[in-house]
C-alpha cells in the first residue's frame, strides 16, 4: 500500500502527477526541486511519486505538494502501486522523466485505463549516451523511445539539440517532441549578490579562481580541465577549484600532481548551495563530452560569472548563443581550453550581459513553459470538476 506525506492545504485546481527517480544529485534533482514547488505555487495539487532510495528530496513541503511514496525501491517494481494511483487519484496530467521511468508510465496509463494526459521527459543527448551502454541497453532505450513514446501526448526536452538528436536516432517523430526550458534559475540569483563563501582562495587580493562544477566522472571530462589549467598557469598565477564527488577524485588529484600543479587545485566535494563558488569566480570552465543541457553552465551565467564551454552535444551552443555569451572550445582540447580562458579572464564580457543567457531559465518563465505543454493554464487553474 502506497503511503502520503503531504503539506496541510491542499489547493482545489486539478492534480499534477510527478513519476522520477533520480539519484539525488543531478539536474534532473535540480529541476524537480524548482518545478514542483512552482506548480504547487500556481495553485494545482501536486503528487511526487516516490521510489524508495532515490531522488528527487524536496526538504519542506509548501501548501498544495505531497509525497506518495510508491512501497518500492526499484522503478519496475512500483508499476502496481503507479496503477493503483492512477486509479485512485485521477490526476489531469502526469509528467515522467527518464527511460525506464517513462516506460513504466506508459504501461500503468495502459493497465489502469487512465484518462490522463502523459508527458514524458528526456534531457540527454542520447545516441551519445547510449553509445557508452551495452548492446541490450541501446537497443531497449531506442525500441522504447521510438515505437512506444509517440503514445504519449507530448514528450518534452531540455534543447533543440536534444530534440532534433532524439528524433533521428530513434525515429520518433519530430513534430512529438517539444523543447521546454529547464527551471533552473531562482530569480534572486539573477538580482541578488550571492556571500563569498568559506573559502580562503576566494578572499579579496587573492589570484583569480576558476571554477568547474559536477560529477566526477568521464562525461564531466575534469582531466581536460586540469590540464588546461596547467597550461594556464604557466602564463598567468590563478588557481582551480572543482565542485562535486565522484569515482575519479582520486585520478585527478594524482594527475594534478604530476603537473605540478597540485598545491592550486582544490576539490572541496560537493556543495550543496554553490552559487558563492560561481559568483565569485574569475571564470567558469564547463568540460564536458556530451550533455542534455548543462545546469552549472546557466547557473555561472546567472551570477555574472564569464564562461568557457565545449561545444558538446547538446546545450552549450544554444545556450551561449553561438559563442555571443561565452567562447565554445572542442571537446578534449585542452590546449584551446586553456587559450580560451586565457582570453576571457583578460577580456570578460559584463555580468548584465552575461545574466541575458540565463533569463530564459528563470524558475517562473520555465514553469509557465511546462504548464502549457501539460494542457493547463499557467495563470490559475480552473476549479476542479
Amino acid at each position: 500500500m502506497d503511503r502520503v506525506s503531504a503539506s496541510d492545504a491542499r489547493p482545489a485546481g486539478p492534480r499534477i502527477a510527478c513519476f522520477v527517480a533520480t539519484s539525488g544529485h543531478s539536474g534532473v534533482d535540480r529541476a524537480m526541486q524548482h518545478l514542483l514547488p512552482a506548480l504547487a505555487r500556481r495553485g494545482y495539487a501536486v503528487d511526487l511519486l516516490k521510489v524508495r532510495g532515490h531522488g528527487p528530496e524536496l526538504g519542506a513541503l509548501p501548501p498544495g505538494l505531497r509525497v506518495v511514496d510508491l512501497g518500492s525501491r526499484h522503478v519496475y517494481t512500483s508499476l502496481g502501486a503507479v496503477v493503483r494511483y492512477l486509479r485512485r487519484s485521477r490526476p489531469a496530467v502526469l509528467l515522467a522523466d527518464k527511460d525506464r521511468v517513462n516506460r513504466t508510465a506508459l504501461l500503468a496509463r495502459a493497465l489502469a485505463g487512465s484518462g490522463s494526459r502523459l508527458v514524458l521527459s528526456s534531457g540527454t543527448t542520447i545516441s551519445v549516451d547510449l553509445a557508452h551502454r551495452g548492446p541490450f541497453e541501446r537497443w531497449l532505450q531506442r525500441y522504447s523511445m521510438g515505437r512506444w513514446y509517440r503514445h504519449a501526448d507530448r514528450v518534452i526536452v531540455t534543447c533543440r539539440g536534444v530534440a532534433d538528436d532524439l528524433a533521428a536516432y530513434t525515429g520518433l517523430p519530430r513534430d512529438h517532441i517539444e523543447v521546454v526550458p529547464s527551471p533552473v534559475v531562482p530569480r534572486q540569483l539573477l538580482t541578488e549578490p550571492q556571500p563569498r563563501p568559506d573559502h580562503p582562495w576566494f578572499a579579496p587580493g587573492q589570484p583569480p579562481v576558476i571554477v568547474g562544477m559536477g560529477e566526477l566522472g568521464w562525461r564531466k571530462d575534469f582531466p581536460t580541465l586540469i590540464r588546461a589549467f596547467a597550461a594556464l598557469r604557466r602564463r598567468l598565477p590563478c588557481r582551480l577549484v572543482i565542485l562535486g564527488r565522484g569515482g575519479q577524485r582520486r585520478a585527478l588529484i594524482d594527475l594534478a600532481q604530476a603537473l605540478g600543479v597540485a598545491e592550486a587545485v582544490d576539490l572541496p566535494g560537493f556543495q550543496p548551495n554553490p552559487y558563492g563558488f560561481l559568483a565569485h569566480a574569475a571564470a567558469f570552465a564547463f568540460t564536458s563530452r556530451w550533455e542534455g543541457l548543462g545546469f552549472a553552465l546557466i547557473e555561472a551565467l546567472a551570477v555574472g560569472t564569464p564562461v568557457v564551454a565545449t561545444d558538446c552535444p547538446s546545450g552549450p551552443r544554444e545556450i551561449l548563443q553561438d559563442g555571443r555569451y561565452g567562447r565554445l572550445v572542442p571537446v578534449g582540447d585542452a590546449e584551446a581550453l586553456a587559450a580560451a580562458l586565457f582570453d576571457t579572464l583578460r577580456a570578460p564580457l559584463p555580468p548584465e550581459t552575461l545574466r541575458e543567457a540565463a533569463w530564459p531559465y528563470e524558475i517562473e518563465r520555465s514553469t509557465s513553459a511546462y504548464l502549457q505543454v501539460l494542457g493547463l493554464d499557467p495563470r490559475s487553474p480552473p476549479a476542479a470538476g
